[in-house]
């Protein structure tokens, strides 16, 4: 069984991952991976992405028509146009349905999984020393704090622990953007700082022109 300051760390690190990347951006990749099993919905959602292309095509087609030198072809093509984009609103309207339950249930797992297993490890663990720290390196009253609520006094509570697992991840977090940002900074500044390189047949040019120029003087 992995140790439980591991547990909190890795379902820590998992809500920060949640929280940045935003639950609707989770819930679409999941769909999407959802789909490309033979699920119930992949062959509707299959259909949905051949209906669409159909349509742009025609709809494509059918701007570049015109309705008074073609009116034949151009009816044609919006008599296609309009049937295309009933069929794919009709399915855009089912997958949209299936969609929302299925964002429910992700949403509903996705808490269970993260924020309600925490609170269920806090509750389970709350009198669990998570590890004890050294007699007398800290006053009573910061030990008292450390092991809040309700862990022996002395000890990292499970609570405590989450919390500077946090604070470390958010830390991490935040240097790695910052470095990030930084370098596409530095390489977008050292690409406008460079000279313009000018050819050798612009230099001709410019020299007679020059001369021209010393002649008038």
């Amino acid at each position: 069984m992995p140790s439980i300051l591991i547990v909190v760390f890795i379902l820590q690190l998992t809500i920060h991952l949640v929280n940045t990347f935003g639950a609707a951006t989770i819930n679409s990749l999941l769909w999407n991976i959802y789909n490309r099993f033979p699920t119930p919905t992949s062959k509707s959602a299959s259909e949905q992405k051949v209906l669409k292309s159909q349509f742009m095509k025609v709809r494509k087609e059918l701007n570049a028509t015109s309705s008074q030198d073609e009116f034949a072809k151009w009816a044609k093509l919006r008599r296609q146009h309009d049937k295309l984009l009933e069929q794919v609103e009709k399915n855009k309207a089912t997958l949209d349905s299936t969609k929302t339950t299925f964002d429910s249930a992700v949403s509903t797992l996705r808490w269970l999984g993260t924020n309600g297993l925490r609170m269920f490890l806090q509750f389970w663990f709350q009198k669990e020393p998570m590890f004890w720290i050294p007699k007398g390196w800290a006053p009573y009253y910061a030990e008292w704090l450390l092991s809040f609520p309700r862990a022996p006094v002395g000890s990292i509570s499970i609570q405590a622990w989450s919390l500077a697992c946090m604070a470390i991840i958010v830390l991490v977090s935040d240097a790695m953007v910052a470095a990030v940002a930084l370098v596409m900074t530095s390489k977008s500044t050292a690409a406008k700082g460079q000279p313009m390189k000018v050819s050798s047949g612009e230099k001709e040019k410019a020299t007679p022109t020059s001369q021209e120029e010393k002649k008038e003087l």
